[in-house]
């Protein structure tokens, strides 16, 4: 799959552009286990042209990361415009323009996945990006607003003829946020429309090899996206593109490894960032990971995993962990 001069290769698997995530060190984790290619937490194209340093933080980004994307929202075509080429500066392989957020600080004030509710301006805002940048400008969005909306079909082909490189769908609306069932049929009506001429990459609910297979397979996808998946479980990567590979599944990872992971995971965070924001950012992946799964009477562990404030707080609660996988 190529966007624009961007070869990613047979049937590519992405690292999702979410919410407070993911920072460079999961990024870079993720990459090291198989991700073709990464996003970064999108970004508030207000606040970029407000020079609000936090912000502008989130644009760095490393070659080791490459390609890499940065991701931005916001609802007016002159703030977008601005932003996009404050972006391009920092040197991405892509640009993406995220209209698919669902939650309120972001849809609800119009941005994101807002932007269905207003398809007009959201054309307006993808054809001046395009026109204003060299990069390549990508669109990620949902299936519509609600189930009574579900225009991406249409909304793919205007999307396509305002200049865009690649478009990522998220198989829910945004009335969903991240409830129920991805309905991947659409996804794929719309890559199966002959019109549709750019890359077409999928996203939701690919939580194992098998399923990431059967999306490739079932809706003709060109890539697929994992995010939520991947919290506390970098390693999908490995394990979904050997299977992609070879048809079979990734021999046994042991506990003991997988938890050595999560050790240098919160290592790499600390490194990062410090020690207080290192925690802060990566306990919430560590209480996610599947590892801990039908551990018995977890719940108060896992409550005390996403209190921890320290690094020495984290590994004492992974040795006593250690003793029950």
């Amino acid at each position: 799959m190529k966007i624009a001069h961007i070869d990613l290769g047979k049937r590519p698997v992405i690292l999702a552009p979410m919410i407070d995530d993911p920072d460079a060190d999961i990024r870079l984790m993720c990459k090291r286990f198989g991700a073709d290619m990464v996003y970064t937490e999108f970004v508030s194209a207000d606040a970029l042209i407000r020079s609000v340093s936090k912000t502008e933080q989130k644009l760095r980004i490393s070659d080791e990361e490459r390609p890499v994307a940065i991701q931005i929202y916001g609802r007016d075509v002159a703030t977008m415009v601005e932003a996009a080429r404050i972006v391009e500066q920092a040197g991405p392989d892509i640009l993406d323009l995220n209209f698919g957020c669902p939650v309120k600080r972001v849809a609800g004030k119009g941005a994101g996945a807002g932007m269905l509710q207003n398809v007009p301006l959201m054309l307006e805002i993808t054809r001046a990006v395009v026109d204003a940048v060299r990069v390549p400008v990508t669109v990620k969005t949902r299936l519509g607003w609600d189930a009574d909306h579900k225009i991406i079909v249409t909304l793919a082909e205007q999307l396509q003829d305002c200049g865009i490189s690649a478009l990522t769908i998220h198989g829910r609306t945004r009335a969903q946020m991240y409830t129920g069932e991805a309905d991947w049929s659409l996804i794929g009506e719309v890559k199966a429309n002959p019109r549709m001429h750019i890359p077409i990459i999928g996203n939701g609910d690919i939580t194992t090899p098998q399923r990431a297979r059967e999306c490739f397979e079932r809706y003709g996808v060109d890539g697929i996206m994992i995010g939520r998946a991947s919290f506390g479980r970098p390693w999908i990567f490995k394990e979904v593109k050997h299977y992609l590979s070879t048809g079979e599944e990734l021999p046994p990872l042991t506990s003991e490894w997988r938890l050595n992971v999560l050790r240098q995971e919160v290592d790499d965070s600390v490194h990062l960032l410090d020690e207080r924001r290192g925690i802060l950012h990566v306990r919430r992946h560590l209480a996610a990971s599947p590892l801990f799964k039908g551990i018995p009477n977890f719940r108060d562990t896992r409550i005390a995993m996403l209190r921890a404030e320290t690094r020495d707080e984290l590994f004492r609660i992974f040795r006593e962990i250690e003793g029950l996988l």
